[in-house]
């Protein structure tokens, strides 16, 4: 067999990155001679093959031929006559269109290491214009790259804006958007994603909630960076140095949204802005069909960010309630993930990148102590039904208010043994 390993498992291995999947294009075989050796098809759309013993994905040389809109308007063509270089000219990017023998040595017919060399991430043809999720693809990568210096050529940049005009991205379906959209959270450098369809206009296109939050101000004190979303960009950063989570990530991502709401004559001042973006949340996870986890957490966000910051001056009352509405008093799945993205807010602004966030510390602690008065106790005393509900919160109430006396009582003695230029 004529077999070639391609695609990401190329780019990432010259350039010294941990190489995750490896895939494999085989020419010269039919689908019947692969069955006959034991591969496995698997592809629904064209011909690919699990490995019997590695399970790695084996896909037959194929061309592409445009003869509808979107990214799946295409015909397949997969015979033992393509060539290896027709297989790699189907792709989108130079850097992601070479191969390697298994011997290691390298066939780059589009300068794919040139550019790995160059840092730029430039399409291997005009067949690029024929599949929109092609913009999503090279916005993901710069995102993926970003910090090894990587930039989008201008000519690439060039066709993305005209596929964005023509009204090619229109037509990608929610899922794959969605998909892209998660795969983009997960890399290293989330925001850059979001910076590429915004230079190329599909951002507006693909998710406007985001993109209204641009050129929208906030108070100078509180946003050194004034603007909403360059602040929404900046969040989503300090969440990604937070955690791998994109889940967390996401609700950092859109914390905000009901900034993008507030007439102008309000400005810089947004206040209600936790309520009034909860629409544009659920709209935005409705028509990208987000799965229930992220709705939820960003929800929660968007509604009690405010309230997170500002636990220190909260009344012992409110920090129950809010406890409640998050429903951390059950379980604790979006507890932590919660005060991550709270963090990634204050963290997100000018000059504040490295700035602690005590308050995530004392949420913990106040919770614990809501946490350490048990139902059972009461219900021993005869408690049941709503008196027992009404008892169970104020005894609850009662101990996150000694409980904040003791962190309060903890902070003056910080702040008293501290040197005076490290006081807060």
């Amino acid at each position: 067999m004529q077999v070639y390993l391609v695609g990401g498992a190329v780019r990432d291995k010259l350039l010294g990155l941990p190489v995750k999947e490896r895939d494999w294009v085989v020419v010269g075989e039919t689908p019947e001679s692969m069955e006959r050796r034991g591969f496995k098809r698997v592809g629904r759309d064209f011909p690919v093959f699990l490995h019997p013993e590695t399970h790695e994905e084996y896909a037959l040389a194929r061309t592409e031929r445009k003869v509808a809109p979107g990214h799946r308007g295409f015909v397949v063509h997969a015979s033992p006559e393509v060539p290896l270089e027709e297989d790699l000219r189907r792709r989108d990017l130079t850097i992601n269109a070479m191969a390697m023998t298994p011997d290691g040595r390298l066939i780059d017919p589009y300068g794919g290491l040139r550019d790995l060399k160059d840092r730029v991430l430039r399409h291997v043809s005009e067949a690029f214009v024929e599949d929109p999720l092609r913009v999503l693809r090279v916005a993901r990568f710069a995102a993926k790259l970003a910090h090894l210096g990587f930039q989008v050529a201008p000519e690439t940049l060039a066709l993305m804006r005209q596929m964005v005009a023509a009204g090619e991205v229109d037509a990608l379906t929610p899922e794959r958007v969605w998909q892209e959209l998660v795969k983009a959270l997960a890399e290293r450098t989330p925001a850059r994603f979001f910076e590429v369809l915004r230079e190329c206009g599909a951002n507006a296109r693909l998710f406007p909630e985001i993109e209204r939050l641009f050129g929208v101000p906030q108070p100078v004190q509180w946003h050194p960076e004034i603007d909403t979303g360059i602040h929404t960009l900046m969040a989503l950063t300090a969440a990604a140095r937070l955690t791998p989570d994109t889940v967390t990530r996401f609700a950092a991502l859109t914390h905000d949204l009901g900034k993008g709401l507030t007439p102008p004559e309000m400005w810089p001042s947004h206040r209600g802005h936790e309520q009034r973006g909860l629409e544009p949340l659920a709209q935005l996870c409705q028509r990208l069909k987000a799965p229930r986890a992220y709705h939820r957490l960003a929800r929660k966000v968007m509604q009690y960010h405010g309230l997170c910051h500002r636990v220190f001056e909260l009344k012992p009352a409110t920090i129950v309630e809010v406890l409640y509405q998050l429903d951390v008093l059950h379980e604790d799945r979006d507890f932590e993930p919660f005060l991550k993205a709270c963090e990634a807010d204050v963290r997100g602004r000018k000059g504040w990148e490295d700035k602690p966030y005590p308050q995530a510390d004392w949420w913990r602690a106040l919770r614990r102590a809501a946490l350490a008065v048990r139902a059972g106790e009461l219900v021993a005393k005869g408690l049941r039904g709503e008196a027992l509900g009404i008892e169970l919160r104020q005894a609850r109430i009662r101990a996150v208010a000694a409980e904040k006396r003791r962190l309060q009582a903890s902070r003056r003695d910080d702040v008293l043994t501290q040197v005076p230029d490290k006081a807060p």
